[in-house]
């Protein structure tokens, strides 16, 4: 079987409060972003474990640390039927960028098994497996735009949709970290009221921008340089590194000079750009 796991984008990131356990509540609205996707082959074999490759982009753990192989291991715990599989990842989609990839990965590995083995599990329960993996696996269980509440867990479909709008996604030559994110960040203890359909979405910010764009001069760069070239919105994805921005078709012709200068200047940070469908 071959799967494709895909990247996300945040519309907002609001930090709301630091919880007793260490993480933080937040809010956000997780786009899918189907265009930018890792490759995921997954074979049965005669054995009773996992077998594991990469290509494309190094993975920078060992593979039992990625969460592709600690998927594996949690959901044979939980169902034992489950066999030996040789499984080898292409890496597209780049890490440290606040593009959710490796979620994506664990979360695309789940749903294949489970169609492989005939566990037939739906979304709920496919979603409280990958829950302990990271925050947002149950977003890529589901894979349609949804509002994340909680540490990013707590999920409710929106029924915003960007179809029609031009992406261009740059990633500098370097990752940011969660921790380096929330250094400094001081949470309001309130919630956005942003509309439940998300169509206030044009007015939407990530508080990481803040703590980050200190740290990294050229993502506030990057960022002032897309909506200079008349991009309805820009925002950095996650705690970054990826800076986005969305073009109507109209606003996107209007630009076509100053959207290519910014292009050409940026070429080496271009890791996906296309129409959403």
């Amino acid at each position: 079987m071959i799967v494709f796991p895909n990247a996300k984008i945040n519309l907002g990131l609001h930090v709301v409060r630091r919880r007793s356990d260490g993480y933080h509540d937040l809010q956000t609205l997780f786009y899918p972003v189907l265009g930018l996707n890792d490759e995921l082959e997954i074979e049965t074999t005669q054995g009773d474990d996992i077998q594991f490759s990469n290509d494309g982009i190094e993975i920078d753990c060992n593979a039992e640390d990625n969460l592709i192989v600690r998927c594996y291991r949690s959901m044979k715990e939980h169902y034992p039927s489950i066999g030996g599989v040789s499984v080898r990842l292409s890496k597209h989609i780049p890490f440290g960028a606040g593009l959710g990839g490796g979620s994506s990965d664990a979360a695309f590995m789940a749903k294949a098994l489970n169609a492989m083995y005939d566990l037939h599990l739906n979304n709920e329960q496919l979603s409280a497996l990958v829950r302990p993996l990271g925050a947002d696996c149950p977003f890529f269980i589901y894979n349609t735009p949804c509002w994340a509440r909680g540490i990013g867990d707590l999920l409710t479909p929106t029924p915003l949709r960007l179809n029609g709008y031009f992406l261009l996604m740059l990633k500098p030559p370097f990752p940011v970290s969660t921790r380096t994110a929330y250094a400094g960040m001081q949470p309001t203890g309130t919630e956005q009221q942003w509309q439940a359909d998300g169509s206030d979405w044009l007015t939407y910010t990530n508080d990481f921008e803040t703590t980050v764009f200190q740290q990294f001069p050229l993502l506030a760069e990057i960022k002032s340089r897309l909506l200079a070239s008349g991009a309805n919105y820009a925002a950095m994805s996650g705690s970054g590194s990826t800076i986005f921005a969305l073009f109507d078709k109209q606003t996107l012709n209007r630009n076509k000079q100053q959207v290519e200068e910014v292009k050409n200047d940026f070429s080496q940070m271009i890791i996906y750009q296309g129409y959403i469908q």
